[in-house]
């Protein structure tokens, strides 16, 4: 169930307390306190100056330690990484003033609720959130999940007019239901643009200076590829290695790379062709014979609208006149085999996690299923065209890496793995960011025009 939070001020009552001050941490305090909250925050003691230095002035209060705030604040919130949160925890949960309520702002739940459930004293309540868009993203009208944990309902209550200032829907969940929802929407996406990022970066190759990836589809490929690996490495390992529905679904993904990648090389193009057909059938309910152009009518709209639309952005000079190459698409045709396999169907939690650029994350998978025509071309490609089947190697091996980095649960593995490519990319992401909002700014427009 979602509910859009009221726009009227707070004033006064509960200290609240923020364990943690990366970019989240910030966000939470600034607008907590903008919204006529007491803050007391901390984070590392050895940050302690800095960070006193950096909120001189602003009425944020800047504490020693996370038992400085544990023993003042009526609602705490802990803003660190889902890998640190049981230590952390530990160590500063025992002073939580009696009666004071516990959040966890962690994009990975199921290591939250053992550490609250571990380290929490009885007589404090437990009412978890988790703002499902990144710092840079506004919080009006985005998703915020409420997880009543423990405790009575006027908790609930509570943190719904402590967050009032964001602006935000409410969606309440579970602590299950939250890891379930996150890992349909994010897993398999996740894995699909880090292999790509990764797959480039090996060989090699910075798509904005090859035509076969200046426009549409692809320029959005790239773009969130790069948005991606622009952001903090850490929440993405979180999601795969401490989720477990996470882990499986990214296990799966690189062996539906694999599996179709054999059926191209092999040239098995019946096999292909009603692997495919069969996965797009099963995730968007589309048969072969089907091709849902009409279908809007009483329906959802397709989140990508045109290639008209698309064609607005570009990497590079698009020339309208020449064909585009062919290209098998092979980490979209992936990523829905993926998920047929697994019987997950993401769209169905759009209304939970339908933040913008969650849903251009899916969007591209569905754009390219909608058409038969263009899913024909990529099966045709796959085992016809020699273009892009290079990529497709590099793509394959990438994504195997992945998958192999997720089932060791190495952090430190997964850190070198991301950071060595983000470096790759690293003078093109602010160019990325800024054509990546203005794409999904465009996107939302056009969808509101044609409600």
């Amino acid at each position: 169930m979602s509910t859009t939070a009221s726009t009227s001020a707070v004033a006064g009552q509960p200290v609240i307390g923020i364990i943690g001050m990366g970019d989240m941490g910030r966000l939470y305090a600034t607008k907590l306190s903008a919204g006529g909250y007491r803050v007391v925050v901390c984070d590392k003691p050895d940050l302690f100056d800095r960070l006193s230095a950096e909120f001189e002035g602003t009425g944020i209060e800047v504490l020693a330690d996370g038992h400085a705030v544990s023993r003042l604040a009526d609602f705490i919130v802990y803003s660190v990484e889902a890998a640190a949160i049981g230590a952390v925890v530990r160590q500063y949960g025992p002073s939580t003033k009696i009666g004071a309520t516990v959040a966890g702002q962690t994009s990975v739940k199921a290591p939250e609720k053992e550490a609250f459930d571990k380290y929490l004293p009885a007589d404090v309540d437990i009412v978890s959130v988790h703002s499902l868009h990144g710092p840079s993203v506004t919080t009006e009208g985005q998703p915020l999940i409420i997880i009543h944990h423990r405790g009575p309902q006027e908790k609930v209550t509570m943190v719904e007019e402590i967050f009032q200032s964001f602006k935000s829907r409410y969606v309440y969940l579970s602590y299950d239901e939250h890891d379930e929802v996150t890992a349909n929407t994010q897993a398999v996406t996740h894995a699909a643009f880090l292999s790509m990022g990764m797959a480039w970066k090996n060989g090699s190759s910075y798509p904005w200076e090859e035509t076969k990836w200046v426009s549409g589809i692809e320029v959005v490929k790239v773009n969130i590829t790069l948005r991606i690996y622009a952001a903090k490495w850490h929440v993405y390992a979180g999601l795969a290695i401490l989720n477990p529905a996470a882990q499986r679904q990214i296990q799966q993904y690189a062996r539906s790379t694999t599996e179709l990648m054999k059926l191209m090389l092999g040239g098995h193009r019946d096999e292909l062709a009603r692997r495919v057909w069969a996965a797009r059938e099963a995730v968007f309910g589309w048969a072969e014979t089907e091709d849902p152009v009409h279908d809007e009518d009483g329906g959802r709209r397709p989140i990508l609208l045109s290639e008209d639309i698309l064609n607005q952005f570009s990497l590079g000079e698009y020339d309208k006149k020449r064909d585009d190459q062919p290209n098998s698409h092979l980490s979209l045709l992936a990523m829905v085999d993926c998920w047929a396999a697994l019987d997950i169907h993401p769209f169905k939690h759009l209304d939970v996690a339908g933040t913008p650029v969650f849903m251009l994350w899916i969007g591209v998978a569905e754009y390219l299923f909608r058409s038969r025509e263009r899913l024909a071309a990529a099966i045709d490609a796959g085992l016809a065209d020699r273009v892009f089947r290079a990529d497709d190697l590099e793509f394959t091996i990438a994504a195997r890496g992945w998958g192999e980095c997720v089932s060791f649960g190495n952090f430190d593995l997964y850190e070198r793995r991301f950071l060595d490519t983000a470096n790759f990319f690293a003078p093109r992401f602010e160019g990325a960011s800024k054509m990546g909002s203005k794409m999904i700014k465009t996107i939302q427009e056009s969808q509101q025009r044609s409600n």
